[in-house]
């Protein structure tokens, strides 16, 4: 698979966690933690379920309603026992560990049988041939049938949940992230609206990690770690290019641009020669640089006009007293 084609695939379907993490992130304020055992395990459900015979659009489905589980565990240890949510995160994560592998039955799965990609792969080789031209270089045309499904997936994804965000259900469970107290005030479970939004972000998030899996054609265990920071990298980024944020939309569609951008970043660094193994602390270091930048910039700015007008104030002084 060529580089671009590779990175803006693997970005797209990052992108789906990237939605994931933005509902608990910025609808409740919550980084769940969750999200480095939610992705392996809709990996390991999805790979499980093929193995055993299952068709693509099954095994995708019990991925992702594994990760709904996980997520509504989660929530119903924060609010049923009154853990911290980031405490509670960490527990079902850890939990899961064992989890996934129980379900796999060892370290690494193989994917042997069809996947979601398959019938696209197919159809572009069938219509392009088994390799044609992008941007001047060769590329393998069902490398272009999978950008195109993980394009479509990542689309639906963020048109689904736009939608449901301004339904009832959905405007609720923003208003329980905003103001908790009002919510109660007007009858509703804010518990219960934690523990649906918490399950509907690790659905999404085992989405990716089930997408994941049928792309790379294996499933395993560490493939979780650290996607939480990748994904609050993704949504920090986001939010960086698309500023203030005023609308549903807009909030998502900044979370799919951090997403691929970030996935952009890093395939450059690494075509650059960026070590492998120093990955996670460049991961890191741009997230830091993303959540102070913006902030740091602005007081600059702010400094400079002040500075500026402090000049031109002595100026105007100076001339009074020169005449």
């Amino acid at each position: 698979m060529s580089l671009l084609v590779a990175t803006l695939a693997v970005g797209l379907v990052f992108a789906v966690l990237a939605l994931g993490i933005y509902l608990s992130f910025r609808v409740y304020q919550i980084p769940d933690i969750t999200a480095d055992g939610s992705f392996p395990l809709g990996a390991a459900v999805t790979a499980r379920m093929l193995k055993e015979g299952a068709d693509p659009w099954t095994a995708t489905l019990a991925g992702v309603l594994s990760g709904a589980l996980a997520g509504m565990a989660t929530g119903f240890i924060h609010t049923r026992f009154k853990v911290n949510a980031i405490l509670s995160g960490i527990l079902v994560m850890t939990a899961l560990y064992s989890v996934n592998l129980r379900v796999m039955g060892s370290s690494n799965l193989p994917i042997t049988r069809g996947t979601l990609f398959t019938p696209l792969e197919e159809t572009a080789t069938e219509w392009l041939g088994r390799e044609t031209t992008l941007l001047g270089r060769p590329v393998p045309a069902s490398d272009l049938g999978l950008l195109a499904g993980t394009l479509a997936a990542a689309m639906l994804v963020a048109v689904a949940l736009s939608a449901f965000l301004r339904t009832e259900l959905g405007t609720t469970m923003r208003a329980t992230g905003d103001n908790a107290r009002m919510v109660r005030a007007l009858g509703t479970s804010t518990d219960r609206m934690i523990v649906l939004g918490l399950a509907l972000s690790n659905a999404l998030v085992a989405f990716a990690g089930s997408l994941f899996a049928q792309m790379q054609l294996f499933a395993d265990a560490q493939m979780g770690i650290g996607v939480i920071v990748f994904g609050l990298a993704s949504v920090i980024i986001g939010s960086t290019l698309v500023g203030p944020v005023r609308s549903v939309s807009l909030g998502i569609a900044g979370a799919i641009m951090g997403a691929v951008l970030f996935r952009l970043l890093v395939a450059i660094a690494i075509r650059l020669g960026l070590d492998a193994n120093d990955l996670k602390l460049v991961t890191a270091v741009v997230v830091l640089g993303a959540i102070v930048g913006p902030g740091w910039l602005r007081g600059l700015g702010r400094g400079r006009a002040k500075h500026a007008g402090g000049d031109a104030a002595h100026g105007k002084r100076g001339g009074h007293a020169s005449a």
